[in-house]
């Protein structure tokens, strides 16, 4: 029997590429995009072009975390055995301009989805994004599953509010549900307004004579970032455990973005200082200086670990930049 998946924040990022890992294990993959004005589906199109060739499985829905009416009427008609809420407001320092919208969105947001789950008593499994953010202003080095949570944005503190509420639904109705506490994971298919995507396609707009300079905030931020289609494979693996969980999921190395500079420029034979200035409007108002995970957790009672290191993760963002200018 064909498992089915719903997947919200379908359009983004990690949601294209856990459409295409479900369509690849063959499931019937169901997907809920919100209504705009402008396109949003660049990710997920070309996903739908090459799966729905011969049989039509994956789906796309109207609806928004916002409208709690909507979330219990597609649940109830899906009736998915596997949900992964990835939908969010994820930019941080957008979420100090707006952190009302944020707040309902991450926080309200998974809240609405995790009672649609209950008042309409279907057998799914839940997987909720949670966020490295949640650490903030760390307690302790590396973070680990039980390391205290000291958030420093509007969207840190209501990711912390989702993983709670996932938690409770989890004690309070046995369901089936897990945090997947992602460190910073990147892709070609990240925003173009994410610090690592900033970098890698002004490193292709500079070689092609395009750009003439890179204006960024603080250098020194220490990240851990791995490659996301290594991370949504462990989203998958949370939802074939036996019992849902909270798992931490990084690479275990931490780098400064001028190491991202240094290696992404270096990919172009260009010197990163000749092209780079600071910018303190760039910068948040509350800085997350160190995050660094401890994914022991994962390898041991999942079996995951990031595949993809540092240097190969800048080498296929630049690549991938390069290959769409020349397109």
């Amino acid at each position: 029997m064909t498992k089915k998946a719903l997947i919200t924040g379908i359009t983004g990022q990690d949601g294209s590429y856990l459409a295409e890992l479900l369509l690849e294990k063959g499931y019937e993959v169901h997907g809920i995009v919100r209504r705009t004005s402008t396109f949003n589906r660049g990710r997920i199109d070309p996903v739908a072009d090459e799966y729905n060739k011969e049989s039509k499985r994956l789906f796309l829905h109207y609806g928004d975390l916002s409208d709690s009416s909507a979330m219990i009427r597609l649940l109830g008609s899906i009736q998915a055995d596997e949900i992964y809420n990835l939908a969010a407001q994820s930019h941080v320092k957008v979420s100090f301009e707006n952190p009302e919208y944020t707040s309902d969105v991450v926080g309200m947001g998974t809240l609405r989805l995790l009672e649609a789950v209950r008042q309409t008593k279907i057998d799914t499994r839940f997987y909720q994004a949670s966020s490295s953010e949640m650490f903030g202003k760390v307690q302790a080095v590396p973070q680990r599953e039980d390391t205290h949570f000291h958030p420093r944005s509007p969207y840190g503190v209501a990711k912390v509010f989702g993983y709670w509420a996932t938690v409770n639904y989890r004690e309070a109705y046995d369901l089936h549900a897990s945090n997947g506490i992602l460190f910073n994971h990147e892709s070609p298919r990240r925003g173009e307004n994410f610090v690592t995507r900033k970098i890698t396609r002004s490193v292709a707009r500079i070689k092609k004579g395009l750009e003439r300079e890179l204006v960024l905030g603080n250098l020194e931020a220490r990240r851990d970032w791995g490659y996301a289609k290594d991370y949504v494979e462990a989203m998958w693996l949370m939802a074939q455990a036996e019992f849902g969980d909270d798992y931490v999921i990084a690479t275990g190395e931490t780098h400064t973005v001028k190491e991202f500079l240094e290696i992404a420029f270096g990919i172009v034979g260009l010197n990163w200082q000749d092209y780079v200035r600071t910018d303190s409007k760039y910068e948040r108002p509350a800085e997350v200086d160190l995050l660094i995970g401890d994914a022991s957790k994962a390898k041991s009672k999942l079996g995951w670990t990031p595949r993809t290191d540092f240097q190969a993760l800048v080498e296929l963002m630049v690549e991938a930049d390069l290959e769409a200018l020349r397109e």
